[in-house]
Formats: C-alpha cells, sequence, structure tokens
C-alpha cells in the first residue's frame, strides 16, 4: 500500500517488480491517481508465492474499510515510515 502522507490517501496494487513500481509511482508515471493525490510513499507491502495469490488478496483489501487498512499499516509501520527505502538499499 502506498499513502500519500500518514493517514493520508491510500492506494492498493500488485505488482511482480515493487522497486520498479515504487520507483515508477514517485516519479509520476505509476496511475494518474498516485500522481493526483501525490501518493508515493510504501508504507506496506507482503510478498506472495504466485501472482495468482497477489491478485486475490489484493482484491480482498481493496473491499475493506479504510480503518482496517489504517490497522493492518501501523501494525507493522506505525509512523508510517517510506519502506521504499529498504527495497533498494
Amino acid at each position: 500500500m502506498l499513502a500519500s502522507r500518514k493517514s493520508g490517501t491510500i492506494y492498493t496494487g500488485m505488482t511482480g517488480n515493487l522497486a520498479q513500481r515504487i520507483f515508477e509511482h514517485r516519479e509520476n508515471r505509476g496511475s494518474n491517481f498516485t500522481s493526483k493525490h501525490s501518493i508515493k510513499r510504501l508504507v506496506w507491502y507482503e510478498q506472495h508465492d504466485t501472482a495468482l495469490d497477489a491478485i486475490q488478496r489484493e482484491k480482498n483489501i481493496k473491499r475493506y474499510y479504510r480503518k482496517w487498512k489504517i490497522d493492518l499499516i501501523e501494525s507493522i509501520n506505525p509512523e508510517w515510515n517510506d519502506l521504499y527505502k529498504t527495497l533498494i538499499s
């Protein structure tokens, strides 16, 4: 999940190359929605064994209420730090 800031606009997506996809979002080449809302901060992610598993998880997360997504993010990242830095170091 990406966010514009702590408790800001949240975007959920899936990709086969997380570091590359986040870089695209940071360069405003990710999607119109993320560009429009300045959503560039990677605040939560998980890995899956198959693309089908990742797609199903993304669909499930998108159905959840905002409060549940915030709780999920804060369970591993209470300060909403940008986790992109952990991918590229």
